[in-house]
């Protein structure tokens, strides 16, 4: 098996190199990697104490945050080596502050993997969520360097817990502790012999109420909202978007509405713009003097999104149709009812959301329509389920101090 994973990884690249010619994330992911073991051995000052933090990408840099965040405060000797995999993710993060170095994941081949532990020299190691790099953990183990998963989530279907799944719950042994999300992670891992869990929670209820007690705000948003209702889609994708603007179009109301979508390339702004038969503005482009006048405001940019919730009343996040709901606590810790197209059974918050009445999904645009007027009709209905969302974003802080105690204090 393991020479199958290790071919499986050659082939992986032989693909992105033959594609990236004609595709911009496989492009970056190549010349992201090019020489990286050099570039990271002459970044880095050999005398340090380090700590290696990785994510995939950027959802799992926001659970991420929080803890490294709190390492660079608390414990200052130490310097972060933070990396990603994905392009998506490293592009948006490479010149975060709080990280001493930035980086791709080099390739998880035996050599590479090696080379880099040994070039970093880490003390404690930290993967967030979901990352599973066979090379990378075995070497760590033999080295015997703590190494943690942090605001991980088990769910039965996993291999890990198939009966053919041996080979990867191997990897499991190589992690000194994780720390999980739900007790059903927890029963899970129990399950086939793993006690050393703790169920600490999701880090990002910690990153989010945070975000809300110190978000950016944006004179031309508060212009524009002029006391107005305001609906936010965050996030969205094509599918999101073709449902959300039939309702914008056929809406007879005085509410006002705030789009911003996942892709915002000039040829998918410019689509979103042509269908839309309200007045409507890019952010762009927007002017204080009367941005006002507008119905719809088009978000152009990549950064604002998350304070942006701030502005809105009722929140639509997008990725339900496509690739699985994007971050639905953004705008639930701004006290936002949020609604979400039917792929969310991997995310707990949603499952959670709307069993207690904070959220609701949807399959089609008649799901939609009743939802949207049954809130835009009932203010105190929509305020009773922003409330609710308020409500279990702050009951679930905690998860960041219970990662950090264990790790530092054990």
């Amino acid at each position: 098996m393991h020479y199958l994973y290790n071919s499986g990884l050659i082939i992986f690249r032989v693909l992105l190199i033959m594609v990236s010619p004609f595709n911009s994330k496989a492009k970056l992911w190549i010349k992201g990697r090019k020489n990286i073991l050099e570039r990271i051995s002459e970044s880095i000052n050999k005398d340090e104490k380090r700590i290696w933090i990785h994510v995939s990408s950027l959802g799992e840099f926001e659970q991420g945050r929080p803890v490294l965040e709190i390492i660079k405060k608390k414990y200052p000797q130490y310097k972060i080596m933070l990396t990603f995999f994905s392009p998506s993710g490293y592009e948006a993060s490479k010149n975060y502050e709080y990280a001493d170095y930035i980086f791709y994941l080099p390739d998880d081949t035996a050599r590479k993997a090696r080379k880099f532990i040994e070039i970093v020299q880490p003390e404690i190691v930290l993967f967030i969520k979901y990352e599973y790099w066979y090379n990378y953990l075995s070497i760590l183990n033999k080295k015997n360097i703590a190494t943690y998963m942090a605001s991980s989530i088990f769910r039965e279907d996993h291999i890990f817990f198939k009966w053919y799944g041996g080979w990867y719950r191997q990897m499991l042994t190589f992690i000194d502790h994780f720390f999980v999300q739900n007790q059903t992670s927890k029963e899970l891992l129990s399950k086939i012999g793993f006690r050393n869990v703790t169920v600490s929670g999701d880090t990002r209820f910690d990153r989010v109420y945070e975000i809300s007690k110190q978000a950016a705000t944006y004179s031309l948003v508060e212009k524009f909202k002029n006391g107005s209702n305001i609906f936010i889609t965050g996030s969205s994708w094509k599918p999101d978007e073709e449902i959300l603007i039939n309702y914008i179009n056929s809406a007879d109301n005085n509410w006002k509405y705030i789009i911003a979508p996942h892709e915002i390339h000039q040829r998918n702004i410019s689509r979103i713009e042509s269908l839309l038969q309200k007045k409507t503005i890019c952010y762009s482009k927007a002017k204080i003097e009367d941005i006002n006048t507008y119905e719809v405001l088009i978000i152009d940019n990549v950064g604002m999104l998350s304070s942006l919730y701030q502005y809105g009343d009722i929140a639509y996040v997008g990725g339900g149709f496509s690739t699985g709901i994007h971050n639905i606590l953004e705008a639930a810790t701004f006290g936002l009812p949020v609604i979400f197209g039917p792929d969310y059974t991997e995310f707990q918050e949603a499952h959670d959301l709307i069993k207690i009445g904070g959220a609701y999904t949807i399959n089609n645009q008649n799901d939609f329509n009743d939802i949207i007027e049954k809130l835009i009709t009932n203010n105190q209905l929509t305020k009773e389920k922003g409330g609710i969302c308020k409500s279990y974003i702050e009951q679930n802080r905690g998860a960041t101090l219970k990662l950090i105690n264990h790790v530092f204090n054990n």
